[in-house]
Formats: structure tokens, sequence, C-alpha cells
């Protein structure tokens, strides 16, 4: 009644259907176990005696159905060990599969983080065209409205071009001033030198009358 009792636990607890083939065949195999003991113990059988010929007969019968669980559960223990192997190759493997991921996910984060700094490092620069004597933008869209909707990025070139060309325009006009004052200059230098060239002829008319 307590072997009927155990087993029935054990089937509920075990769920798996191959170790519950296990259990159900080792079950079996004690069953049978224990009719030999106690069929030995019932006809009193020594190492000396002669047992009857249907004794002999019921014994080899359970000694064959003996060996024949026996026999499947070494067949079971056998199969039990490979599964066991199996399942530590594929735990090893996974396990491995697990670790390259988790080492590329640390790269990935460690270069996430050196990117976010790069960013960052980017984002604070002080940029040299954040230096130039840029107009206001409120100037500047005043001028050329048609920048009213650009981005930062594009208004920011555009007022760029609009002070290089200023300056472009600025630095011409500069070079035609310079032209124009090297021009007064000699002017001013040829009338020097005619004045001085008029002095003397003045002090010769002088000395001469």
């Amino acid at each position: 009644m307590s072997t009927a009792i155990s087993n029935l636990g054990s089937g509920e607890i075990v769920t798996d259907s191959y170790l519950r083939s296990v259990l159900e065949t080792s079950t079996n195999t004690r069953e049978q176990c224990m009719n030999l003991i106690n069929l030995a113990e019932a006809n009193a059988i020594s190492a000396s005696q002669d047992l009857p010929l249907e004794i002999q007969l019921e014994i080899s019968k359970l000694q064959k159905v003996l060996y024949s669980y026996l026999g499947q559960l070494r067949g079971l223990n056998r199969n039990a060990l490979l599964k066991v192997r199996n399942t530590k190759q594929l735990t090893a493997e996974a396990r491995q599969e697990i670790d390259k991921l988790h080492l590329q996910l640390q790269n990935l984060y460690y270069e996430e983080r050196h990117l976010r700094g790069e960013i960052a490092a980017c984002e604070s620069y002080d940029h040299v065209y954040q230096q130039l004597p840029l107009i206001p933008v409120e100037y500047f869209l005043k001028k050329q409205p048609e920048h009213a909707e650009d981005d930062d990025k594009t208004l920011m070139f555009a007022r760029i071009d609009h002070e290089l060309a200023e300056r472009e325009d600025l630095e011409q006009q500069r070079q035609e001033l310079l032209q124009k004052k090297q021009t007064l200059i000699s002017e001013n230098q040829k009338r020097k030198d005619d004045l001085a060239s008029l002095d003397q002829d003045l002090e010769k008319f002088i000395e001469i009358a």
C-alpha cells in the first residue's frame, strides 16, 4: 500500500514522459525482485535443496521478466547519459553564445558611451564660425527673407556666405580707394615737383633781372 502511495506521489511530481517511463520500469523491476524473494521465502529455498519442477519454472519465468526489466533499465540509463551529455553540450554552446552576445553588448555599450562623449565634445567645441562678427539674425532676415524658414545649420551657412560676399565687396572697394589714393599721391607729388621747378625758374629770373 505504501509503495502504491509512493508511486502515486512520484507520478504526480514527475511530469516528463521519459522520466515517468524510467520510474515505471524501475517500479516494475523492484516488484519483480520482490516477487522472486517472496517465492524463495515461501518455499524455504536453500542452495543444496532440489526444487520442484513447477517452482523452477516459476522462478525461471520470474527471472526472465526481471532480466527484461533490467535490460530496459540499462537502455534507459544509457539513453539518459546520452541525453545528459547532449544537454551539457547544448548548454555549453548556449553559454558560449550568451557570453559572445554579452561581450558584443558590452562593446556596443562602450562604443555608445564613446560616441556620446564625442558628440558632447563636438557640441561644446568653440567653433571658429561662432566667433565671426556676423550681422544679427533679425537684420540678415530683413535683407534676405527667403531664408526665414531655414533650419539653424542652413541659416548659418547663408549668413556666412552673406558675410563673405559683403567682405569681398568691401575689399574690392578698399582696393579701388587705395588705387585712387595712390593716384592722388602721384598727382600731388607731380604738382610739388612742378612748383619746385617753378620756384627755381623764378629765382634764376630774379637773379638775371
